[in-house]
């Protein structure tokens, strides 16, 4: 924190190339969940960020990092915030984060909607036609991101911590609850308009990784905006990676990383450095590396980290220009 001066503070800029986020993250962050700097400098009206609240993003990084939905992680820095630094004390080395709440189906929930607890709920008592209602009702009712971030994700990690924590129960309430997710966002994604005649986005996991949950909600949003895309799922060989992007000519990759081990920096510079088209109008592809694998330094190499599904939206809309 000696950077970071103590009567000045930092700008969003600063701040952002600090945490290895963009600054739209950190101002969205602002917008959405009400994470907001202490100061503004009179003068030029610029936002100033004081070491608490340096502190308090570093956290939320952490936390999104290891996989935590952003609304999530913004509801626990704030009550560490209104806990701990509203009344002036010293922010704790270790940033830890109060106890999670566990409900009446036993498993580490948080502060999470209501929804996410019924969707726990029946999980647990494997009840698959009230997961359904219920997912279809939460994707009507908030939008496909926000049932994403706030409902499926949350539930999806407490049950993971659960049967990680309990040896081999709970497995059968994890794959009953994926399937049920991933059915849920195939549907939702069925709503949308014809994709345009553009460029697609190539979504890919990294070889060896599994995890395709969060590729298919990306998948979903971007199908209801009619988007195209190409998804190739879990663990692509890096032949078959950049056979698929040299034959698909895709204006953006999202290659995702659920740990490190799999988050192979100098293959995701390989294929944003792969050009194609024909001669005199030759591109290469905006390349996304997402997960929680990727936490750490700000990616090089043309790279982009998005902090989430909304950012990873904001993001690849910037590219199609007319995306909602």
């Amino acid at each position: 924190m000696a950077e970071v001066n103590a009567a000045h503070g930092i700008t969003t800029g600063a701040l952002a190339r600090r945490l290895g986020v963009s600054p739209t993250t950190v101002r969205s962050w602002g917008q959405r969940y009400g994470i907001g700097p202490a100061a503004v400098r009179v003068s030029g009206r610029h936002r100033r960020w004081m070491p608490q609240d340096v502190a308090m993003l570093e956290e939320m990084c952490r936390l999104t990092a290891t996989g935590v939905p952003p609304g999530e992680a913004a509801r626990v820095v704030l009550r560490s915030r209104s806990t701990a630094w509203g009344g002036g004390e010293e922010v704790p080395a270790s940033g830890a984060a109060e106890p999670e709440r566990t409900g009446d189906d036993g498993l580490p929930l948080g502060d999470v909607r209501q929804e996410c607890r019924g969707l726990a709920r029946a999980a647990v008592r494997l009840d698959a036609p009230s997961m359904e209602a219920l997912l279809d009702q939460v994707v009507r009712d908030h939008g496909l991101v926000t049932a994403w971030e706030e409902v499926m994700a949350p539930a999806l990690h407490a049950v993971g911590r659960k049967w990680e924590s309990a040896g081999d129960r709970y497995v059968e309430v994890e794959h009953l609850l994926s399937w049920q997710v991933s059915t849920a966002l195939r549907r939702a994604a069925g709503t949308g308009p014809p994709a345009a005649k553009s460029p697609p986005v190539l979504l890919a996991c990294m070889p060896g990784e599994f995890h395709t949950l969060p590729l298919e909600a990306l998948a979903a949003a971007l199908a209801e905006r009619g988007v195209p895309l190409r998804m190739f799922g879990g663990a692509v060989p890096a032949e078959a990676l950049d056979s698929a992007v040299r034959r698909s000519g895709p204006a953006v990759v999202v290659l995702w990383a659920q740990a490190r081990s799999t988050a192979g920096q100098a293959l995701a510079r390989h294929v944003a450095g792969t050009v194609f088209g024909v001669r005199g109008a030759r591109t290469a592809p905006l390349v996304l590396v997402a997960g929680p694998g990727w936490a750490g330094p700000a990616p090089a190499g043309g790279l982009v980290r998005p902090g989430g599904l909304r950012e990873a939206l904001e993001v690849i809309a910037s590219v199609y220009g007319d995306v909602p």
